[in-house]
């Protein structure tokens, strides 16, 4: 399972059902390439992979250094300020007439492993003083800054290890999405499938009953029949041409559901072909338990919801007692009356402090955060052992029931090959007058009945293959794993 290009999906369809149509045939692969291409699910499903690919983007562009530029200009204040007189300690007001501008160009990085973040900046800052008229620069040409947060919760390093899997689960997702749309598609095949059989056959079923009741009428007229038997005749002729308005109906119906989903609006000409080859493949329970766990998302999920409760249970516990944090700076500084002088006998700068928070009483909060991250923990470990068992005894049931489909459509195709024999030869034995028109109905259900199953038999292999083939993102009909191109994906938006 690979993607193109747009323009080179428009041809793929072109061709894929245009090609087919003129045929008159449209298999159950085309359907399912089409609808994986062209229907809304799966464009919810690029969308949504899209959402989650972006979302990975953003997470692996906070890993990288950016650069950033910070600044106000133009601050205009023209305002009465309180000073005091540093001699005498009195207040006053005074006017204040002055424009300030700064900037600040930093290059910063996280420090995934500690959350700390380090930090390579220059300032400038100017202030216009109008009413005395003087301007004052302050410049810090370099300073380098690091803050480290100590005992606190690091959420940048359990993103490290949530977000790429989250990242392969929306892989994962989007090729399980596919095979939904795969199995929306087989079950909207056979509903067609079934509809045109029943269509067919009661064309067929009407042929027949006007050619053996123009025949009662000849035999009746010979006297070699009786009227009971022509009027039987007559009433199957009615309910054969009853049945043709009302399947053509059920078949239009079915056609239009299915063509809708593919998003294709000229269908006049399609004819579906039943998929007939079944492929005699018996499948290992244990093959596919080690595909499913390798290639589905379960496993990946299962370890996600363990990540994420450990993640609850160590913010908990960093949360609680002393909360500190480092700040630490060294560059060089120096103010001026000019721009020139500003940047000349730089001086040192350093500044190291320590801030903290602690608790005094926080009457259990606390330790009830703790404890209660620590049951959640508990209760997702036990649910995730419980939901692996039943996964992996789904995983054996979906195995035994496909491993049986074989040899059950073997059966309804040679059902429905005895069924049809039958039917001619009780049709033959009606037309020399040996049997009843009674008889003949019988075997003609009996014939339809046949087939019908035989189309539901098709439709439940199918269906079964679809369900494995999404449990374990395997294609078992080639042995070899299943592949989507995600850059051209991307590329497509």
């Amino acid at each position: 399972m690979t993607n193109t290009p747009k323009f080179q999906i428009a041809a793929l369809l072109f061709m894929v059902f245009f090609y087919h149509a003129h045929a008159q045939q449209v298999t159950l692969p085309d359907a399912i390439r089409i609808a994986q291409q062209n229907s809304f699910d799966a464009k919810l499903a690029r969308y949504s992979f899209l959402a989650s690919y972006w979302t990975y983007r953003s997470f692996k562009a906070e890993q990288l250094p950016s650069v950033n530029l910070n600044g106000g200009i133009m601050n205009f204040d023209h305002s009465i300020v309180e000073t005091r007189n540093y001699e005498d300690g009195k207040v006053r007001y005074v006017g204040n007439n002055s424009l300030s501008n700064s900037m600040t160009l930093s290059l910063d990085q996280k420090i995934t492993a500690t959350g700390g973040t380090v930090s390579l900046q220059s300032y400038l800052y100017r202030l216009d003083q109008f009413t005395y008229n003087e301007k004052t620069y302050n410049s810090i040409p370099m300073r380098i800054s690091y803050t480290q947060p100590l005992r606190s919760y690091n959420s940048m390093k359990w993103d490290k290890k949530i977000v790429p899997i989250e990242y392969e689960i929306a892989q994962k997702n989007y090729m399980t999405s596919m095979q939904d749309i795969a199995l929306r598609t087989t079950s909207l095949f056979f509903s067609v499938l079934t509809a045109q059989s029943d269509y067919k056959q009661s064309v067929s079923t009407l042929s027949d009953r006007e050619a053996l009741y123009e025949m009662a009428q000849r035999r009746l007229a010979l006297g070699t029949t009786t009227k009971s038997e022509v009027l039987q005749m007559e009433l199957s002729l009615l309910n054969a041409r009853v049945a043709v308005s009302r399947n053509q109906l059920s078949l239009n119906d079915a056609m239009y559901d299915l063509f809708s989903y593919l998003r294709v609006s000229d269908y006049s000409n399609a004819e579906l072909q039943a998929p007939l080859v079944i492929p005699n493949m018996l499948v290992s329970a244990d093959m596919v338990l080690q595909k499913a766990i390798s290639n589905s998302s379960h496993t990946r999920e299962q370890k996600l919801q363990m990540l994420e409760a450990e993640r609850a249970l160590r913010q908990a516990k960093a949360n609680k007692g002393i909360q500190m944090t480092l700040n630490g700076q060294v560059g060089f500084t120096q103010t001026g009356n000019s721009f020139s002088s500003a940047y000349s006998r730089l001086r040192d700068n350093e500044i190291v402090g320590l801030t903290l928070s602690l608790p005094i009483f926080d009457w259990g909060v606390s330790k009830g955060r703790i404890k209660m991250a620590q049951s959640q923990l508990d209760v997702t470990r036990t649910k995730i052992e419980q939901s692996h068992q039943d996964y992996v005894e789904e995983l054996r049931r979906k195995v035994m029931h496909f491993n049986s489909q074989p040899s059950l459509c073997k059966d309804a195709m040679r059902a429905q090959e005895i069924a049809e024999e039958r039917y001619d030869i009780t049709r033959r034995r009606f037309e020399t007058g040996a049997i009843s028109v009674t008889d003949l109905n019988t075997a003609q259900q009996e014939m339809e009945s046949a087939k019908a199953q035989y189309i539901l038999q098709l439709q439940s292999f199918w269906t079964d293959y679809y369900h494995l083939q999404k449990s374990t993102l395997y294609d078992w009909t080639t042995n070899s794993e299943m592949m989507v191109d995600f850059e051209s994906l991307v590329k497509q938006q």
